[in-house]
């Protein structure tokens, strides 16, 4: 199957953007591209490091640049940090540039995936599972205007769920069979 653009993942912490984003590029013979992991391999450090260190504003530019490169590229999986959404430009540059997935779960799915993590700088604080609402309640809209497709996450496995997306985008006319594959039309 081929892809007429690159497919965004965009979602709140936890959501399943990286892990999805893995497997769905894999299913789709694209490479898989990880905005938090280029941005630590631009600076030298991790994302908590960095944004504890410079603070979030700087953090977001590097992230709109990464963003801007990224959708510039070869066509690719991309998942998105859960706040890239927060710019006008970065939402732009995706929905311009590729198909935007925005896998949606709520705050309480999220809460009990994340009560242990100790590496997103967000969600650092006394009350993580009211952080997560009030994310959830400042971003959801801006995923939503972002979106070309939304999945809900809920519980279904990885599989399943990278299955839904390939289906989404299959039934809008986005994906072409490649010449050799079973059910390939020639051109």
């Amino acid at each position: 199957m081929s892809l007429s653009a690159s497919v965004f993942l965009v979602g709140l912490p936890g959501s399943g953007k990286s892990t999805v984003g893995r497997q769905l590029a894999r299913r789709l013979g694209l490479p898989f591209v990880d905005v938090d992991h280029h941005i630590e391999a631009r600076v030298g450090c991790s994302i908590r490091v960095y944004f504890e260190r410079e603070g979030e504003t700087a953090f977001r530019d590097l992230e709109a640049a990464a963003i801007d490169e990224v959708s510039q590229g070869a066509l690719s999986v991309v998942s998105t940090g859960g706040g890239a959404v927060l710019r006008e430009e970065n939402r732009q540059r995706m929905r311009q540039r590729g198909h935007v997935v925005y896998l949606r779960s709520s705050p309480e799915e999220l809460h009990r995936r994340l009560r242990h993590d100790r590496n997103r700088p967000l969600l650092q604080v006394d009350d993580p599972l009211a952080k997560l609402r009030e994310l959830h309640a400042q971003r959801h809209p801006l995923y939503a205007q972002a979106a070309h497709f939304t999945i809900d996450t809920g519980r279904p496995s990885v599989a399943t769920l990278v299955n839904m997306i390939v289906m989404q985008l299959e039934l809008a006319g986005l994906t072409t069979p490649l010449a050799g594959q079973e059910g390939a039309q020639p051109q």
